[in-house]
């Protein structure tokens, strides 16, 4: 019968399908595997409008199409903890009225971005057992900054500085995520990698931003770096830049809307989807906003913050179309 595989067709048929299923994933290209949508948060760093009050910023941010808030928590933040050496540290008192808001409008929280390094800090217990009794489940520490003497012993320093953050963190339920900065230790994956492998896979992993990938890995390396974070991927940065040269003939990152750039969402998107995250995507704006002058991504007035917001949209929807497109194939 025509509708009958052969035993020679039905053993071709096997041994091919065999053959992939033991290819890795990014070599399977005859059959692209099944793919879920993201179903995660897609959220706002609040960095951008520090002047907005929580309400405020939850409003807008929700009129945008986002889903939650990337909180900052640190100087100059949206909860500023800066009283923290002082009785009850205010971040303890302030980081609950502001998530309280927040989700009032229906927005989530689940990442906050806070400048902890070390354990001991006197925010650090305060900060950590308040996202615990809020049910946030990230956070994103500060920037380990290099003095230039001896590169080797700080970051051994720095790595034992970031195990212990980590082992804190363990204990009141909050996962961490080393942010890829361009500017410090960990710019790239593999600074971090010794230290990481050694650390619990549920509470440590990497916040991974591509236009930092991109500054520090340049053409295609941050391809190298994203796949060696991406098993311990716990949240995503998402911005956008290319290369300028100032006045003075120096070259120069330059912000500019996401898609605008150089960063390759076309190749790292699915490679997110090909890996099944489902962590919190931070949608990041350190770009001049035409019209509301935006010096390194911090609005300057209240009465500007409404042009930001409508420059985050327009990030937003190319964002949610290139996401779309890497998890469902639209």
């Amino acid at each position: 019968m025509k509708d009958v595989l052969s035993r020679r067709q039905f053993l071709e048929v096997s041994s091919a399908a065999w053959a992939a299923s033991a290819l890795p994933l990014s070599m399977r290209s005859a059959v692209p595997p099944a793919r879920g949508p993201y179903r995660g948060t897609i959220c706002f760093f609040s960095k951008v409008v520090p002047q907005m009050n929580w309400q405020d910023l939850a409003k807008s941010a929700k009129a945008a199409g986002f889903g939650g808030i990337d909180l900052t928590v640190r100087g100059h933040g949206h909860v500023d903890p800066k009283n923290a050496a002082e009785d009850l540290p205010k971040a303890a008192e302030d980081l609950p009225k502001a998530v309280e808001a927040i989700r009032a409008e229906g927005l989530e929280v689940p990442m906050i971005t806070t400048n902890l390094l070390t354990a001991d800090h006197p925010t650090a217990v305060p900060i950590l057992s308040t996202a615990q009794k809020l049910h946030i489940p990230y956070l994103k520490p500060g920037y380990y900054r290099f003095k230039f003497t001896d590169l080797r012993k700080e970051a051994e320093e720095f790595s034992e500085q970031f195990k212990g953050l980590v082992e804190l963190a363990a204990k009141y339920q909050v996962q961490v995520g080393f942010h890829n900065d361009a500017n410090f230790f960990g710019a790239q994956t593999w600074d971090l990698d010794r230290v990481m492998q050694t650390l619990d896979p549920k509470w440590a992993g990497y916040y991974w931003d591509i236009e930092n990938g991109t500054i520090t890995g340049g053409g295609d390396g941050w391809r190298n770096d994203a796949w060696l974070a991406m098993s311990r991927m716990k949240m995503v940065g998402a911005k956008d830049f290319y290369w300028a040269k100032s006045q003075t003939g120096e070259w120069r990152v330059k912000g500019c809307p996401i898609g605008q750039g150089m960063c390759n969402f076309k190749k790292f998107l699915p490679m997110l989807a090909e890996a099944n995250f489902q962590g919190p995507i931070s949608l990041h704006m350190e770009y001049e906003v035409p019209g509301a002058s935006v010096p390194e991504g911090l609005a300057i007035s209240r009465e500007k913050c409404d042009e930001v917001m409508a420059a985050a949209k327009q990030n937003l929807d190319t964002l949610k179309a290139m996401v779309h497109a890497a998890y469902e194939g639209a």
